[in-house]
């Protein structure tokens, strides 16, 4: 697979671990995990399903003795061990109830538990993006740009989102954050939070869903700053002069993700 295949595999990733572990919430809640989702998380991850009494197992290693096996319920519990003692602790016989020595296996399981959860989510969700190559070269990056310039040519906005997203990506981007969000606008951009809770973004790219324009705004702005706020909207609506506009904008793109990769 290409650089451009593996970084969107690893977005799409991204997005389904972030939808399972958005489903997960507290015992009392009723909601119930994702099962659809995460199963395809296993999967890619390399993992084996296997029906055990009345659970639903995924096995990293079929033929090991013991290895990692996740039990496909709402606690979503990621063990270290065998096949037969993760049954034996989740969904007991009334014959292994009766030998003390499970008992104690079975009201207490942490020496066999690696993760829960959300944190479970995470692991599976790295195991899946461990299995990528994300190296490239700058050919790489050329190949996305010139999909972006002939994207925003031809108004196709899908095309000129997809290449933002790789951007974004590539930069640790972030969407902006609401204080400066603008309507039919997609806006990506360096994202941090200051102690006092304001959120400081910029360099930031802004596409106009409706008029197919792309504009850069260099300048960090911060999300209480009333004043360069509107700037921003200016900028958008045409008000103001941003730091570049159209196809250069994806070559300040590129610019930043070689030398922030040590290539350019």
């Amino acid at each position: 697979m290409s650089f451009k295949e593996n970084l969107l595999k690893k977005i799409k990733i991204h997005q389904a671990a972030k939808q399972v572990a958005a489903s997960i919430g507290p015992i009392d809640s009723g909601r119930k995990i994702d099962k659809r989702i995460m199963r395809e998380l296993l999967e890619t991850a390399g993992y084996h399903f296997q029906k055990k009494r009345d659970l639903e197992l995924y096995i990293k290693d079929v033929e090991a003795e013991k290895t990692r096996i996740v039990v496909l319920d709402n606690d979503l519990t990621i063990y270290n061990t065998s096949v037969y003692d993760v049954a034996m602790r989740k969904s007991p016989t009334v014959k292994e109830m009766m030998n003390p020595f499970n008992v104690v296996k079975i009201l207490k399981d942490t020496d066999v538990v690696m993760s829960k959860k959300e944190d479970s989510v995470k692991a599976i969700e790295q195991e899946c993006i461990a299995s990528l190559d994300l190296s490239f070269t700058a050919t790489d990056i050329d190949d996305i740009v010139d999909d972006g310039r002939v994207s925003l040519d031809n108004a196709y906005a899908d095309g000129v989102i997809e290449c933002m997203d790789l951007f974004a990506e590539i930069l640790n981007y972030r969407s902006a954050p609401a204080a400066l969000g603008i309507r039919h606008h997609k806006i990506i951009g360096r994202l941090v939070r200051k102690e006092t809770g304001e959120d400081l973004f910029g360099p930031m790219v802004l596409y106009s869903l409706i008029h197919n324009t792309l504009k850069l705004v260099e300048q960090q702005v911060g999300s209480y700053d009333k004043g360069n706020i509107q700037f921003i909207q200016n900028v958008a609506e045409g008000k103001e002069t941003a730091a570049m506009e159209g196809p250069d904008v994806f070559q300040y793109l590129r610019s930043a993700a070689l030398r922030l990769s040590g290539i350019g």
